[in-house]
């Protein structure tokens, strides 16, 4: 079988105990509409690495390929504890491949997925990762563009004061690429629906407050329940993203503060102008609004704890403010 057409035939096992640009591929981790990510073993420095390779017509473009030479440089040049770092870029046998630093933890969509809302200094705690990597990506002139739970993992902390240790992982190598090149069509834009600011959707001009916006409906929905915006189908959702204001995150938890409400309402602003500057300043704002949700959710000293719970979109979603460690499931990685 044709090594190319392997890799997005539904058989990702072809590729099992292959070399690939020096990467000995050993399974495979997750997958996207461009790209298999696998775990490997790196050859030539004896080391697990998650391998991205991209779909073959990808190579097959100049433009494609020269953006993706650069950007991946530029990934690579950023130090920060909080960005996955990227180890090699290149092409072999008409492939583009990225070699990333491999995560072992969870996503925080997982986390969302199997354990509900996340106690809200948690939810604060983990923003604050996720902004510093934004910000910093940012100052390289790098915009996210698609900032989304399943982009945010989460590996174990080093000790009690810092439980979780937050990586963001997928700065859209392929996505600012693909938006200059054709390969999308008419009226694509890149991003996840749920997340997606809407001069992405409007084909505009994006910078930093792109991912502020991004950022806060992720955040939203891990004290909500919820992204900001739910809706029957994909279209409706467009709209909404676009010009009707977002449900303030206190009518699905009551109990968080009004000044909560009005951080999102900003964060969330339809004009790139009127949120805030960067990630940073959003999740400041956050901390010190979430402030008084937390001293107001405290129990007596002698009085039993009291926690919220209330119901969300299932069975076992809930909502509570009672405090809970972190649980890691298995591995999850980037797409």
């Amino acid at each position: 079988m044709d090594r190319e057409t392997s890799l997005f035939s539904g058989r990702p096992a072809e590729l099992i105990g292959r070399t690939v640009a020096n990467y000995r591929v050993e399974s495979e981790i997750g997958r996207g509409g461009m790209a298999v990510v696998f775990r490997a073993h790196d050859l030539r420095l004896d080391r697990t690495v998650a391998l991205k390779l991209l779909a073959p017509e990808l190579a097959r473009n100049d433009t494609f390929r020269k953006r993706f030479t650069h950007e991946s440089q530029v990934a690579a040049a950023i130090d920060h504890p909080h960005i996955v770092p990227v180890y090699d870029a290149g092409e072999t046998d008409g492939v583009l491949y990225i070699a990333m630093r491999y995560v072992s933890g969870s996503d925080l969509r997982h986390l969302l997925d199997a354990h509900g809302v996340l106690p809200v200094p948690d939810a604060v705690r983990i923003a604050g990762q996720v902004a510093s990597a934004l910000d910093a990506a940012h100052e390289h002139g790098l915009v996210h563009r698609d900032v989304k739970p399943g982009n945010i993992l989460i590996a174990e902390g080093t000790d009690r004061d810092h439980p979780e240790h937050v990586y963001l992982t997928d700065f859209g190598l392929t996505k600012k690429s693909l938006s200059l090149t054709g390969l999308t069509s008419v009226g694509q834009f890149v991003g996840t629906l749920d997340y997606v600011a809407p001069e992405q959707i409007s084909g505009r001009p994006v910078d930093g407050r792109c991912d502020v916006y991004g950022l806060a409906c992720v955040v939203y929905e891990t004290l909500a329940g919820r992204p900001p915006f739910r809706r029957e189908d994909d279209m409706a959702l467009l709209w909404a993203h676009q010009y009707d204001e977002p449900p303030p995150p206190s009518a699905a938890r009551p109990g968080l503060a009004p000044a909560v409400d009005a951080v999102f309402a900003r964060a969330l602003a339809k004009s790139p102008a009127e949120r805030y500057d960067t990630c940073l300043d959003f999740v400041a704002a956050l901390r010190a609004a979430a402030a008084a949700t937390v001293t107001a959710a405290q129990p007596a000293a002698d009085g039993p704890r009291a926690a919220e719970t209330e119901s969300r979109s299932g069975p076992d979603r809930t909502v509570t403010d009672a405090p809970r460690p972190p649980r890691w499931a298995e591995p999850m990685f980037p797409t």
